[in-house]
């Protein structure tokens, strides 16, 4: 075994971890998950069923990433943070399988307390501000705030909010084209 386990944690038959990844205490991985080397699984996270989740992801406590939700490399969850995974469930009629994809690509930061309805994609870069409702899809480096989310701004891959210049401190530049940032 090439990554640490709690041992308060199980990692069912058929799942797969990443090298350097930590599991730690009162966590399950699923059969099928695969997770990519050097993540962080705090306390309390369950990774569903043949999930897909990168390299580097670091998901905080009180997760649960259910089938259905993929997170890409260097994917950040807060605390708490909440991923759906069926738009109209009933427990008289459950629908065995047939989940609604959610994608949260590379980069992007969920705060602690947000909702992730599924079936919409947030984008490269993005962050979801601390209990935010994300209802739609996210575009690459929008800052999402409030209940439904709506974008307040936009933020630099290193995380900081951006100017009008579109020009972070840490050196990178962007360029805003049809209403989509790019690095420049």
């Amino acid at each position: 075994m090439n990554y640490f386990l709690h041992e308060s944690s199980y990692v069912d038959e058929g799942a797969e971890i990443g090298e350097g990844t930590k599991i730690w205490h009162f966590c399950h991985v699923q059969k099928g998950a695969v997770i990519g080397k050097n993540c962080s699984l705090g306390q309390n996270v369950n990774i569903g069923c043949n999930v897909r989740i990168g390299d580097g992801v670091r998901i905080q406590n009180n997760v649960s990433v259910y089938e259905g939700v993929e997170l890409e490399n260097n994917v950040f969850c807060g605390p708490s943070c909440v991923f759906t995974n069926v738009l109209t469930p009933r427990a008289h009629f459950p629908v065995h399988g047939k989940y609604v994809r959610t994608l949260v690509k590379e980069g992007a930061s969920l705060g602690a307390n947000c909702t992730v309805v599924c079936g919409h994609i947030i984008g490269k870069s993005a962050m979801i501000a601390a209990g935010a409702v994300v209802t739609s899809d996210v575009k690459d480096y929008a800052l999402m705030v409030g209940v439904p989310a709506r974008q307040a701004g936009w933020v630099c891959e290193c995380g900081k909010i951006l100017g009008e210049s579109l020009k972070c401190d840490c050196g990178r530049e962007y360029v805003l084209s049809d209403g989509n940032l790019r690095l420049r």
